[in-house]
């Protein structure tokens, strides 16, 4: 397979990225990694005038820790923020997300900003940054914006931006250091795309109450879901059984009864929901636990 024709634009500043951007708006596509447009581009499903290669752009090259969250800039590849010291020291429940993406050639190249501006629903960055409350910056030739996660993704591999505007930052808030957290998911193999996934962050209270609770899910909707029927279900709780039972009945109702495919059933998603959804709350609040055995 081939792409179709279009205009190879590789810009060495910002400005000069945005400004291509700005002149031919619903006719151009961003590049990066290019591990989900590429397989786009040659199966026809996008056909853009014009391609922007942000790859030189050093100024959106870093991982940066800031008051209140990690920062990665466009054009840092997934295998860069699994391997950052930092990352791994300071933001587990992300290296954990990424170890979950595809294959390692894929990681290699992939993007992070990439992954959430494509917002697959079965994608595993794009529900942990809702799952964290995280944030994405905005940039144009009108200037920046950030956005919420849950403003960003609109449905479908739809989001926010508009034509002539690129993401050039995503933000992870960073985890409590007395909060249990997790990511699992469940494909058919390794690397193929989630079922269905979830991220939680749980943090106890001193009388060891679940006083906040951060949970999404992946691959049960057209976007992804920040669960807070079921966050509302556990808190006050100290995650016995009755209130792990209760969450898993409430998650299993939020699988949309459009996520039918060759795949799975609606109600096999349901039933995987449930079943993770236990698996991850047990999970999540064990690893508190063990945090505070090594604090």
């Amino acid at each position: 397979m081939k792409p179709p024709r279009f205009q190879y634009c590789a810009p060495r500043m910002l400005d000069e990225a945005l400004a291509l951007l700005d002149l031919h708006k619903d006719d151009c596509k961003v590049v990066a990694g290019g591990q989900s447009l590429i397989p786009l581009l040659n199966m026809r499903l996008a056909n853009p005038a014009y391609l922007v290669d942000i790859n030189h752009l050093a100024e959106l090259h870093y991982i940066e820790a800031e008051d209140g969250y990690l920062a990665i800039g466009a054009t840092v590849r997934q295998q860069q923020v699994e391997r950052a010291p930092l990352v791994r020291e300071q933001h587990p429940i992300l290296v954990e997300a990424i170890k979950h993406i595809g294959h390692m050639q894929i990681r290699n190249r992939g993007t992070v900003a990439g992954s959430i501006a494509h917002a697959d629903p079965a994608a595993e960055l794009p529900a942990l940054l809702t799952c964290l409350n995280g944030e994405v910056v905005i940039e144009s030739v009108l200037g920046e914006r950030v956005l919420k996660a849950e403003e960003f993704f609109t449905g479908y591999l739809s989001t926010a931006l508009e034509p002539g505007e690129m993401v050039t930052e995503v933000r992870f808030p960073w985890i409590p250091p007395q909060a249990g957290w997790v990511f699992i998911e469940c494909a058919r193999r390794s690397g193929d795309y989630a079922l269905v996934g979830v991220a939680a962050v749980l943090t106890p209270a001193l009388d060891d109450a679940c006083m906040a609770a951060h949970i999404a899910y992946l691959g049960i909707a057209g976007q992804p879901v920040r669960a807070r029927e079921v966050e509302n279900a556990i808190l006050g709780s100290r995650l016995d059984e009755q209130a792990v039972l209760r969450a898993a009945e409430i998650a299993a109702g939020l699988v949309t009864s459009d996520m039918e495919d060759v795949h799975a059933t609606v109600a096999y998603r349901r039933a995987l929901t449930a079943e993770y959804t236990k698996r991850a709350l047990r999970a999540a609040w064990e690893r508190r636990e063990q945090r505070k055995v090594d604090a």
